[in-house]
């Protein structure tokens, strides 16, 4: 698998990354081996978790199969800190928070260093500066290699990374960020990406196949009793991805799989593995057989045509201050 570089940084990743979303939780340890084993073999390198996924139970797994399954040193692990498991979905994202999670994490993991940490998400209530600081700490002490960002807003990943490089030299630059990004939600197209192209930032895209929707089997209503939409814990998050519009998409993203001979699964991710900015789509497959059919996009380049089709079936409505108002 081709590799590239995460941001404006040294750190090169696999240009697919894999998630870990349902480790612990729906995905037992053999097909967790399974799924690893295979990203790994077809090149993979980026394995994606967070501290709260699983409640901890997919950090775990992941430290589980590390080394023994999989060489430590060919993974690139990235991990989340700063979401609190309470039926409130609280963030905090202060000093003391983050790095109590970042030890806990490393012990989880069974190893001495993740690759890429990132703040889960913006915290209000925290002071910016407060929340840098911890990656500060956490890379100056050998404990994460990069840091990284997730789900901030453009104005937010704009501050942030101003801060960082406002010391040039001296402060951690961030790598990455990581947001939803798909045929069915470009809303980061609207300001966080122009900030983190600009500002040398990698994008990682979660959700890169619309929460499922993208494969095509949510088509004409159905809902598979083995997908997240028949999940009792998922089906909130599949749900707004199922109404008019975006079974607009769906159909033209099935319709120029029929063209090309491949699947709706290949075609979207192709178009999100190659749009401006992109490091690395976190896919989240759940068998073997899903990661598989992710892992054969490598070889899937979408034509101009098609792709300017898809552009145009899911454009965004953007309006003011978007449009260019020099001509009124």
């Amino acid at each position: 698998m081709d590799l590239r570089h995460l941001g404006r940084t040294g750190l090169r990743v696999s240009r697919l990354g894999l998630g870990t979303l349902t480790w612990g939780r729906d995905t037992g340890e053999q097909d967790a081996a399974e799924l690893l084993k295979a990203f790994w073999a077809a090149g993979g390198s980026l394995v994606d978790t967070a501290d709260v996924y699983g409640d901890g139970g997919a950090e775990y797994l992941l430290g589980r199969l590390l080394g023994g399954l999989v060489p430590r040193e060919d993974m690139v692990i990235a991990t989340k800190a700063g979401s609190v498991p309470d039926p409130d979905r609280r963030f905090d994202a202060s000093r003391g928070h983050l790095l109590s999670a970042l030890d806990a994490s490393l012990e989880r993991l069974n190893t001495d260093h993740v690759d890429l940490w990132q703040v889960h998400a913006f915290d209000p209530a925290t002071p910016l500066e407060e929340t840098l600081q911890a990656l500060e700490i956490a890379v100056g002490s050998g404990r994460a290699r990069y840091a990284g960002v997730s789900n901030f807003s453009g104005w937010q990943l704009a501050k942030a990374a101003t801060w960082q490089l406002a010391a040039q030299g001296s402060r951690t630059r961030l790598a990455s960020t990581q947001m939803e990004y798909s045929l069915l939600q470009r809303g980061i197209e609207r300001e966080v990406l122009p900030a983190a192209l600009d500002l040398g930032i990698g994008v990682l895209p979660s959700s890169p196949l619309g929460r499922g929707v993208l494969t095509g089997k949510y088509r004409q209503g159905a809902v598979p009793p083995e997908s997240r939409g028949a999940s009792e814990t998922l089906a909130p998050f599949v749900a707004p991805y199922l109404d008019d519009a975006a079974s607009r998409i769906v159909d033209a993203v099935a319709i120029a799989a029929d063209g090309l001979a491949v699947t709706p699964l290949q075609v979207a991710l192709a178009w999100v593995r190659d749009r401006p900015g992109v490091a690395a789509p976190i896919v989240g497959a759940r068998t073997a057989r899903q990661l598989g059919e992710a892992l054969s996009v490598e070889d899937l380049s979408l034509p101009d045509e098609i792709r300017r089709a898809l552009d145009d079936v899911s454009a965004p409505v953007h309006r003011y201050p978007d449009q260019d108002w020099s001509s009124l």
